[in-house]
């Protein structure tokens, strides 16, 4: 398949995650060394920008701050959220990528943020227009299938264990067999976050916190709930409890869903309140929450290394399957065989991962559905290996930013 010359784009959509400017600086860097490409362009706040045509020259920017982006968190070249629904919008965005010569497209995102890249390239190819577009993965819940694991999993799975610790280390100072420590963490539909949490325990101490893990592939009882927490408070000085905001009861429905707008998807959050006020109710014990929000994907102080790495290496794979052809397809990370940790890139057609969700299994579940097997430590373990050599100045992690007046005046500048 012959190289194509022209341009090419980058652009994200959904959520940012901490290493998610490492894929953009590996998708640069490999783009400079193809000649057939003449200008690297990127898409400010995603499909928005797009649409509004609002791009900018990533060539243009010194090495220095492309080697800056694989420790800064966030979303360098801006995000969003919004889903390109009217015909006239596609045709708008292949309007502007004709408009620059755009021949390659790589999209960095999840399941849902991929349709737009699936359709792009659908009507590139209706339209007779020879464009090569690429999927980037790219989520901290690790529910995209097709791959083994999520670049930014691995750094949100890593920065919950350390919390998890911290917090433990905190309680046990004061506790009598009295206080409950309930940490919320994100997953709107999976475990995965949640079951991270279990990377805190030693391996020669089974009992050590988290004492209970609740995801949403295990149906949540009530009545179960509060036996697991007598349990664990009789047996230790105080119980360290992870549960997943997207954990569901028996009847397949959220046990808790904040106020959100008629017809709105389901905002998550608050599940941490609801078990706080049932043992407060039935037990009585000392009571504190945290809910982790955001910090899980933007806490690049505790990035792993290995995560970086392999969302780097994303990138890179990326820009080289489309200069071998390859059209309509993700990027996937494929984990080697052997005993030592090793992964390498795949590619899996785009497509077949959109709508679609990969749960934690439910085998590497124990049969007390609050605690993870091995089969779960021999997966997770690996992907939170290494720590990022991130520049300090006066005391502060440094982060860099894109140049120019119009990236700091556009982005966020759109609904999301």
């Amino acid at each position: 398949m012959t190289e194509l010359s022209g341009n090419c784009l980058i652009g994200q959509s959904g959520g940012p995650a901490t290493v998610v400017n490492a894929s953009v600086a590996g998708l640069i860097t490999e783009a400079l060394n193809h000649g057939c490409i003449d200008e690297i362009y990127g898409a400010l706040n995603g499909v928005a920008g797009i649409l509004h045509e609002d791009l900018i020259d990533l060539a243009a920017e010194s090495q220095q701050t492309i080697r800056g982006l694989r420790h800064t968190p966030g979303a360098a070249l801006g995000s969003c959220r919004a889903k390109l629904k009217n015909p006239q919008d596609f045709d708008r965005a292949l309007e502007v990528i004709k408009a620059h010569n755009i021949r390659y497209y790589f999209h960095i995102g999840d399941g849902d943020a991929q349709e737009f890249a699936v359709k792009l390239a659908e009507l590139a190819k209706a339209q007779d227009y020879d464009l090569r577009v690429i999927g980037v993965p790219k989520t901290i819940d690790n529910d995209l299938p097709g791959t083994d694991h999520s670049p930014g999993y691995g750094s949100a799975a890593k920065f919950i264990a350390t919390t998890v610790r911290e917090l433990s280390a905190d309680a046990e100072a004061t506790a009598h067999h009295d206080i409950v420590t309930i940490i919320e963490v994100m997953g709107r539909n999976t475990g995965w976050l949640a079951a991270a949490a279990s990377l805190a325990k030693r391996r020669d101490q089974p009992n050590d916190p988290p004492h209970l893990v609740y995801v949403p592939e295990v149906a949540f009882s009530s009545g179960k709930f509060i036996d697991d927490v007598r349990r664990i408070l009789k047996r230790e000085l105080h119980c360290v409890i992870v549960v997943g905001e997207g954990l569901v009861d028996t009847d397949g429905n959220y046990v808790a869903v904040e106020t959100t707008e008629v017809g709105a998807p389901a905002q998550l959050g608050g599940v941490g309140e609801h078990l706080r006020e049932l043992v407060e109710q039935q037990i009585g014990a000392k009571v504190r929450v945290s809910r982790l929000g955001v910090a899980q994907r933007a806490a690049a102080h505790v990035a792993s290394k290995t995560d970086a790495e392999e969302a780097f290496l994303a990138g890179q794979a990326a820009v080289k399957a489309a200069m071998n052809g390859e059209n309509n397809r993700l990027v996937t990370l494929l984990r080697g065989d052997g005993d030592h940790y090793t992964c390498e890139t795949g590619l899996t057609n785009l497509a077949e991962v959109v709508g679609n969700v990969k749960k934690l299994p439910r085998e590497w579940i124990n049969e007390d559905g609050v605690s993870m097997n091995f089969q779960f430590f021999r997966y997770a373990t690996p992907l939170i290996q290494g720590e990022l050599a991130v520049p300090y100045d006066n005391g502060l992690p440094t982060h860099v930013r894109l140049h120019g007046e119009r990236v700091s005046k556009l982005l966020g500048g759109y609904e999301s």
